[in-house]
């Protein structure tokens, strides 16, 4: 690996790619900058000032107590007990797979019917409306799809990885299933899709950017051939909104507009 760093094509090269593992070894953990303000470096000295100290925690977060209590005998005799705050510390709840059953409620009712001067019973049945679903008949909430799709565009996760993560915790997704959700969620978001690029359009300055990428399914194309993916930023200060967008050509009329 570190024979093909050093002397491989330079588009073979990623930069931080051999660096996953030893990370935190690169990173100087002599001193933490966010238990003491500040952190030490031997290249450029930095000049003396007061340490500002730890950040303090969102106030916005929701906050649990975790109650530290006497035992009996050390309460024994004391005339009153109360608890102080020590610190704060941030938790976080890891993800947990379950399965959400669909309960729809009905109604019987019993309602008369007159046929031939003669009067019949018979029930009717109603039931409750179901929620609209982006793909209807599909076995995962709308919460999974969102989970999928922020991994996976927001957070740079593969599909295969994010298979692996499931199984971990349980669930049972292959990767070609996902991505036909993708595919067939791209369809059902095209709205959205519209209005952030013309959110994009509000602000200034619009970045982009291409990446040639290999399709194996590209009718109009050779499959060792360039194609392309889009990446777009722009929108007001502040607001920003990214899009991807895929084109087999580079072409002025493929390109951002």
């Amino acid at each position: 690996m570190e024979r093909a760093r050093l002397y491989g094509r330079s588009s073979e090269k990623f930069s931080g790619q051999g660096e996953i593992f030893n990370e935190a070894e690169l990173t100087d953990c002599a001193v933490d900058p966010d238990e003491d303000g500040q952190e030490e470096t031997e290249e450029s000295p930095k000049p003396l000032k007061k340490c500002k100290g730890r950040k303090p925690l969102s106030p916005s977060l929701p906050r649990v107590q975790e109650r530290i209590e006497l035992t009996e005998e050390e309460k024994q005799g004391a005339i009153e007990t109360f608890f102080t705050k020590v610190r704060e510390e941030l938790d976080i709840i890891p993800a947990r797979v379950q399965i959400k059953e669909i309960m729809q409620e009905k109604a019987v009712f019993i309602v008369k019917d007159e046929q031939g001067g003669e009067s019949q019973e018979k029930r009717i049945i109603k039931a409750a409306e179901l929620p609209k679903h982006p793909i209807p008949k599909s076995a995962v909430t709308v919460s999974m799809l969102a989970w999928i799709i922020v991994a996976k565009y927001c957070d740079a996760l593969p599909l295969y990885r994010q298979v692996k993560i499931l199984a971990r915790y349980g669930g049972s997704i292959t990767r070609t299933t996902m991505a036909n959700w993708m595919i067939r969620l791209s369809l059902q978001l095209q709205p959205l899709i519209n209005l952030m690029e013309d959110h994009q359009r509000i602000g200034h300055i619009m970045n982009a950017d291409e990446t040639r990428i290999q399709v194996l399914k590209e009718l109009s194309k050779s499959l060792n051939s360039d194609k392309y993916m889009w990446v777009t930023r722009g929108g007001p200060l502040g607001q920003p909104a990214v899009l991807f967008h895929y084109d087999p050509s580079r072409g002025k009329e493929a390109s951002p507009k």
